[in-house]
């Protein structure tokens, strides 16, 4: 099975968030949206929804009128399709190179592939449109959509962790202090707060509580926020008494919400061929 975490450019308009959710319909598994870094996050199941949600976001954000905290190049900002149960890394990535021409094609927006063996997601936002050329779609941005990132990769943990004091520079050290091969992290302002906004590349390896009791070794915590859902494994890993300091809970889990799918709702097979 192969889940995919959209990242749309679009988190303050609920008329917006609810026709991209009513886009997923059934493969919906979550939908995290953030008013301050104006980005929602949708857990999807397979590949048709992508692409239902992707032609909705395309359809009904601008990025010419975007506002936020968070870093973007496009609408559809970033889509990685990950390999769950018995899906392989094979399969993500034959849904990625699906997924990316039929964007380029379908939707005429430029995309870039990130995976094994390919540009990071990083170097992709650094590097887009200046040395680096589009995998498929226009040469040059979509003039509302931006361009897109979509890759196929193991699953992660978007982690968020909001510090007490409002100090961007504190939290800007903390982040270089946490990044390695495991983490990526920023230092972000958000409204009046500051948060270290991180990734977690190998959740199992370094988990939320890991990077947080990193954090509170050299600031105090106002709180955690688990962006999405995480794997089982990552929340079983942690103390059951932690659960509500570091925001994660058995119920907030991938495996979680798959068991939870209505009967009705089964999900259907990726498309095996480009339209």
């Amino acid at each position: 099975m192969l889940t995919c975490v959209v990242n749309v450019s679009e988190g303050r308009r609920p008329e917006v968030l609810a026709a991209l959710g009513a886009a997923a319909g059934d493969d919906l598994l979550d939908l995290h949206a953030d008013e301050d870094h104006h980005r929602s996050v949708l857990t999807l199941v397979g590949e048709e929804a992508v692409r239902a949600v992707s032609r909705v976001a395309v359809e009904l954000v601008d990025l010419r009128t975007h506002t936020g905290v968070h870093p973007r190049m496009g609408v559809v900002d970033v889509v990685p399709f990950v390999a769950l149960t018995d899906a392989s890394m094979g399969d993500a990535e034959a849904a990625r190179d699906r997924f990316t021409r039929w964007l380029g094609g379908e939707l005429g927006v430029p995309a870039f592939r990130y995976g094994t063996g390919r540009a990071s997601l990083p170097e992709i936002r650094r590097r887009a449109f200046v040395d680096l050329a589009p995998d498929a779609g226009p040469a040059s941005p979509h003039p509302s959509a931006g361009a897109s990132a979509v890759g196929a990769r193991l699953p992660l943990v978007a982690y968020n962790l909001w510090l007490a004091e409002p100090d961007l520079a504190r939290a800007r050290s903390l982040a270089c202090s946490l990044r390695s091969p495991a983490v990526r992290a920023l230092g972000l302002a958000v409204g009046d707060a500051v948060q270290v906004s991180c990734n977690l590349v190998h959740p199992t390896t370094v988990g939320p509580a890991q990077v947080y009791d990193a954090v509170a070794a050299q600031a105090d915590i106002a709180r955690a926020e688990l962006v999405g859902l995480a794997p089982a494994a990552v929340v079983t890993a942690v103390a059951p008494r932690r659960w509500g300091q570091l925001d994660v809970s058995p119920e907030r889990t991938v495996e979680a919400r798959l068991e939870g799918t209505r009967p009705g709702a089964r999900r259907r097979d990726p498309p095996p061929t480009d339209p």
